[in-house]
């Protein structure tokens, strides 16, 4: 018997129980509209649900409360899913025991939005598992997700290029303002370091305070990208000004969060190489970093040109050993749910 098969023995558990599963997938940060609140209202951001990267949980019933990790789960992740489990128990007054098994989990600190995923894919199959009508901004606010960005949020809940307005004042989770299809034919390539983690936790918001203050002028420029290039190129497929605006984007926040990651616009030197390659190669490549990093991205307008680009990368020897290079489409969709139950529980 494994680890984990013993575990779920202890927790009286059976492998082939009725289940509530729930797999979420990646986003990629695109960058914060206003990080120093020039207008009094701090962040807003652009993100992009991607395919590719998924966080899988499932909640069965059991003799006592238990979080293992399966598959390709990290282990490392218990911790976090024990707390979060406990803190849904708390606030919704429903600490029947159940098994919580992480299935699948995305690299964490690395770009994805692993955190809040795997947090809320926690949050909603342990609601569909009591029957409790919560929705995805209350399981966020009682598990502390959405503090800056409400990308991950509403990524979520249903795929696509959003832009949030930044949380409130009091807390409260961002407002979507736009969601747009990002156009099928399209493709991002992830350039991922598996060598480093980007920033987190208190170290994230120091680095974040100690930053001078983006100007009003810059922050109006950003959002002139966002909603003049990068929104109506999305919506009607218009590779060329969507590509432009996310590329300026990035350099104007690249510049200012530089001090923050060693004075370099990328938290990785081996995925900038990569990227600066790509933009000499393809000019036309809408380009940058996904948060912290390390993860950067090329979105290029069809398969074949990913795929070029990816050979012409492998040809010239330029990615370093420590990257993987992966094609994935942007993703329309939120998180996908399967209650495995012959009937819902009572409400």
């Amino acid at each position: 018997m494994d680890c984990t098969s013993s575990l779920l023995a202890q927790a009286g558990v059976e492998d082939s129980k009725a289940s509530v599963s729930l797999r979420a997938p990646a986003r990629l940060h695109l960058g914060f509209l206003d990080p120093s609140a020039s207008l009094g209202r701090r962040f807003g951001s652009l993100g992009l649900v991607i395919d590719g990267f998924e966080t899988e949980v499932e909640i069965s019933a059991a003799t006592r409360t238990v979080v293992v990790a399966s598959g390709a789960a990290e282990h490392g992740e218990i911790d976090r899913a024990q707390a979060w489990l406990a803190r849904l128990q708390r606030e919704s007054g429903r600490t029947e025991p159940v098994q919580l098994r992480l299935v699948k989990v995305m690299p964490d600190h690395a770009g994805f939005g692993s955190g809040t995923q795997l947090a809320l894919a926690i949050g909603r199959a342990f609601a569909q598992w009591h029957g409790l009508g919560i929705q995805t901004a209350r399981l966020a606010q009682w598990l502390g997700r959405g503090l800056r960005s409400g990308i991950g949020i509403a990524g979520f809940d249903q795929g696509g290029l959003l832009v949030d307005g930044g949380p409130g004042a009091n807390g409260e989770p961002a407002p979507v303002l736009s969601r747009v299809a990002l156009p099928a034919a399209w493709r991002v390539l992830v350039v991922q370091d598996t060598a480093l983690k980007g920033l987190s936790g208190a170290e994230e918001r120091r680095r974040i305070e100690a930053l001078a203050p983006l100007s009003r002028a810059q922050a109006a420029d950003i959002c002139h990208q966002v909603l003049m290039r990068v929104l109506p190129g999305a919506a009607a497929a218009d590779f060329a000004p969507f590509a432009a605006g996310i590329t300026h984007v990035q350099r104007v926040l690249g510049q200012h969060f530089a001090p923050a990651q060693g004075g370099r616009a990328f938290a990785s030197a081996a995925v900038e190489r990569v990227i600066e390659w790509i933009g000499a190669a393809e000019p036309a490549a809408a380009l940058g970093q996904s948060s912290w990093g390390p993860t950067g991205f090329a979105i290029l307008p069809s398969q074949a040109s990913a795929q070029q680009m990816v050979d012409a990368l492998r040809a010239a020897q330029v990615a370093a050993p420590s990257l993987v290079l992966r094609i994935v489409a942007g993703r329309n969709a939120g998180a996908v749910l399967a209650d495995n139950r012959r009937s819902a529980p009572a409400r």
